[in-house]
């Protein structure tokens, strides 16, 4: 029991690397899931701004159209 032999050593090395990559995966997909929720709120975002922009084309159209029958 003097220690490791040379071959047990390469072993423990190729397996402890293979648990890095392994660990460094699950980062990995954790990230991408993250990532996608962001830019599913930056969608739902978006809608809202673009829904609220057609509002406010909308009133502004209405104002315009008010204006116009006030001067004639």
């Amino acid at each position: 029991m003097a220690g490791l032999d040379f071959t047990q050593v390469i072993a423990a090395v190729t397996i402890a690397t293979l648990l890095a990559i392994v660990y460094s995966l699950r980062v990995l997909v954790l990230m991408e899931r993250r990532v996608a929720r962001i830019d599913k709120h930056i969608e739902n975002l978006a809608k809202q701004i673009l829904m609220e922009e057609k509002k406010i084309k909308r009133k502004e159209t209405q104002i315009q159209r008010a204006l116009k029958k006030k001067k004639r």
